[in-house]
This record gives C-alpha cells, structure tokens and sequence, in this order.
C-alpha cells in the first residue's frame, strides 16, 4: 500500500485513529482533533483488504472509522485492541459488515450512524419506484437516443400507484419514513411484515385517517402481515427495509417472486444479498411487465449476469443516503463516537441524534450498538 494513498490531519495528536475513506465535511474531522486524534485517513477508492487494515491498524491505534465495503471480524479487531485500541465505528447505520461478537470479546465498542440517513433514503426508495413505475429511466434513454419523433398514446406506458398497495418489508425508521410518504403522498394502503408490530407507525396511520375522514376523503387501510408470503401475493409494490442475517439472506427467492404479481414493482435500498439476485434477472426476462429498481447489489459493485441488459430494471450505485447533510452527518456521528470513547463520555440512548448536530453536542458517544454487553454507564444529561 502506498503511503501517497494516506493523508494526515492533525499531526500532533496523541491518539492515533485510522479513517479507511475520506469522508465529506469538516466538521467530523474537528471534532476528533478535539478529541486530541491524529488522523490517518485512506483517500483511494478501492476498498481495503483484511489484511490492508491489520497493516493499517499496525502496533498502536487508539480507534478506527471504517465502511461497510469492508470486513470487520476477529482478526481486525484482535489487531486492533492488540494496539491499544478502544473503538470502531461503521460509517453506516447497518453493521452486517461487523463481527459484533468478536468485537465485544476484544473489548472494542462499536458505533454505528443511525437516524441521519433515515429520510434520504426513504425518498431515494420513493424515487427508484416511480422510476420504475413510470419508466423513467426508459424515457431518458429514448429521448437522448433521438428515437423520439411524434407523441403516441402507447409511448412508455407506466403504472399509475394513486391508491395502490404498498408492501413494506422491515418497518423500522427507513422502512416506516417510506410507507408514511406513499401513503400520505398517494394514498396507498399498506401492507406491511417485520420482526413485531410497529404501533407506532400504525397509531400514525389511524390519526392520518382521522384527518381524512374529517376531509370526506377515503381512509387508507393498515395490514400487519404475519407471513412475508401474504404480502408479496396482495402487494402492487415491495420495498424491502429489513436488516440483512443469515434469516433473511435471499429473502426474495425464485419460489417468492413467483408469488408476487405479474406486474408488481420490486425496490430495494436496503441490501443486495436481501435478493436472490440471478433469479431477479431471470424473472424479469420472463416477466416483462415486472419492474425492479435496486440500489444495493448482491456482489457490489459487482451486478450478476444480465442484470445490466434487462430495460425493466432501474439501476443505481449505493446512492441512497447521498445527500449532503446526511453523508456529513454520518462523518459527524462516526466521528463522535470514537471521540466520545476515547474521551471516556457516556453512551446516548435516546432515538433523537440531533443534538449531535448542533453546535453545541452532548458530551456523549451518539450510538455504540454493544454498549450494554460492555457494561458502558448511558448519558443522563
């Protein structure tokens, strides 16, 4: 590995913390040179190998910001608490990445980024099924090509959703932010299957229709699926928001595309492994009318065989928190929770991270996901 690959940051700190992408914004880099960090901060764009990140932990390293392109297992983190270190944090609210198991026998916190992304991607969620819907992508394609040449009545024929049925597969604040825009958006009824009832998502749909009916309108329906089966046969649209484990690998299969409808709408932004995604391609071909738009990839970057080829496809790169507040918010949380552990702070556990925005932060490590299997005392103010 090159050293021009590597910058530093505050080159007199006396804790040392390794940054495996540079990451947008400033502020996240101030506060760890607050905190007293020297930062080394990988800047290529390939991901780092294993054994790129043992040699980049080396014999002392107080903490590390990684990425969800890498693996954080044993190895990494026996390295890492080998060299004196305290913490890693994910630059993702996602940690599917992280051995949180090896990393709490090492005695390594672990933070993750959550609720700053939570809106972007739900509307990125919300952009890649009307693109489908509507051919978006198709269109562009036509027009750029010079093929248009009069209107017609066929020319990309989409799907109209207006009071259509949702499916939401993991209603947690990604999943539940998407339902609530297309439901009050587009007044669809919602279908949706998770781990347990979110009653808070329902208690918001029962007041919403309250408001409808005040307004003479048409309420919306709210369905708790116990079985994934049920909703994919009853759904117009499947957006999938659940976490990704060995349960719910290949979540969407051959035999369960099979159950949805003909010309149902597949979206996923939350990970590609959640697709079985050889049968998606398959599928597709065989089903024209079928649409999917994916923003994550079972081998990313990596997309299997044909899947580029297929026009009843939207494809896009990993883009879904891409908005600049979330990805600077993102650096700013990671940044907070090595900072918070090496300065010996608390962990926050309220769901509210916006303190951690403002000028004037909590002097709190924002999320650590093991902080109760470590024993680490929570933030009270």
């Amino acid at each position: 590995m090159s050293h021009k690959e590597w910058i530093v940051l505050n080159p007199s700190g006396t804790r040392r913390v390794i940054v495996t992408k540079q990451l947008p914004g400033r502020r996240w880099t101030e506060i760890l040179a607050k905190a007293g960090c020297r930062l080394e901060i990988y800047t290529a764009a390939d991901a780092l190998t294993g054994a790129e990140i043992k040699a980049a932990i080396g014999e002392r390293c107080d903490g590390a910001i990684g990425q969800l392109t890498e693996r954080w297992g044993e190895e990494a983190f026996a390295a890492l608490r080998s060299a004196g270190g305290k913490v890693y944090s994910n630059y993702a609210v996602g940690y599917d990445n992280v051995d949180l198991g090896a990393a709490t026998k090492n005695r390594i916190a672990v933070g993750n980024t959550p609720g700053v992304l939570t809106e972007a991607t739900a509307e990125m969620a919300v952009a890649l099924t009307f693109a489908a819907a509507r051919r978006i992508v198709e269109a562009d394609a036509f027009m750029r090509s010079g093929q248009f040449t009069t209107w017609l009545p066929t020319l990309f024929i989409g799907r109209l959703l207006w009071r259509k049925k949702l499916g939401v597969i993991g209603a947690g604040r990604i999943g539940s932010a998407y339902a609530r825009m297309m439901l009050e958006g587009h007044k669809m009824d919602l279908i949706y299957h998770s781990r347990k009832r979110n009653i808070e998502l329902e208690d918001h749909i029962e007041t919403y229709n309250s408001f409808l009916e005040k307004r003479g309108e048409q309420t919306v329906v709210c369905e708790y699926a116990e079985k994934v089966e049920d909703l994919l046969r009853k759904a117009d649209v499947v957006s999938l928001h659940t976490a990704l484990d060995a349960s719910t690998r290949h979540l969407i299969d051959a035999e369960r595309l099979a159950q949805m409808k003909a010309d149902a709408i597949l979206i996923n932004t939350g990970r590609g492994p959640l697709i079985d995604e050889s049968a998606l391609v398959e599928h597709c071909r065989k089903n024209p009318e079928f649409r999917a738009a994916l923003d994550v990839f079972e081998d990313e970057p990596a997309m299997k065989a044909g899947l580029a080829d297929l026009s009843n496809v939207v494809i896009v790169p990993h883009i879904g928190s891409a908005t600049r507040w979330s990805r600077e918010g993102m650096a700013i949380l990671a940044a907070g929770n090595v900072a918070g552990i090496l300065m010996g702070y608390r962990v926050w556990r309220q769901p509210d991270i916006s303190p951690f925005l403002a000028d004037d932060p909590p002097k709190a490590a924002p999320s650590i996901l093991n902080s109760k299997e470590l024993g680490m005392a929570f933030y009270s103010g």
